[in-house]
C-alpha cells in the first residue's frame, strides 16, 4: 500500500513557475514508477509526465514539453514536478500517481494509488 501527498499548488500569474511535491508513504517508493496527471473543470483527467522508478527515464506530454520538470527523489520517498511558463490552460487540479508495473507510463489504468490532489490556477 503507497499513500501520496501532494503538495505545491496554488494561485500564479501566466508566465510564473510553481514546484510541486508528493510525498510517498512507505519503503519501496523506489519499486514504483511515477507519473503526475491533471484535471480542468469539466474536462477528462490527462497525462502530464511519468518517470521511472531510477529517475533516468522520463515522458512527457506535449503540452508539457519544454515547461515542465519531473524528478524524483527516491531517498526522501518523493517526486516533483517543476513547472516553469505557466499558461492560464495549465489550470487543473495535479495529481501524482505510481504504478508497479512498467507499461506505457501515458495510461491512467496502469497506475495503483493516486494522491488527492492539489489545486493549481493560473491567471492572465
Amino acid at each position: 500500500q503507497v499513500q501520496l501527498v501532494e503538495s505545491g499548488g496554488g494561485l500564479v500569474q501566466a508566465g510564473g513557475s510553481l514546484r510541486l511535491s508528493c510525498a510517498a508513504s512507505g519503503r519501496t517508493f523506489s519499486r514504483y514508477y511515477m507519473g503526475w496527471f491533471r484535471q480542468a473543470p469539466g474536462k477528462e483527467r490527462e497525462f502530464v509526465v511519468a518517470i521511472s522508478r531510477s529517475g533516468g527515464s522520463t515522458y512527457y506530454a506535449d503540452s508539457a514539453k519544454g515547461r515542465f520538470t519531473i524528478s524524483r527523489d527516491n531517498a526522501k520517498n518523493t517526486v516533483y514536478l517543476q513547472m516553469n511558463s505557466l499558461k492560464p490552460e495549465d489550470t487543473a487540479v495535479y495529481y501524482c500517481a505510481a504504478r508497479f508495473r512498467p507499461g506505457s507510463g501515458w495510461n491512467l489504468g496502469e497506475y495503483d494509488y493516486w494522491g488527492q490532489g492539489t489545486q493549481v490556477t493560473v491567471s492572465s
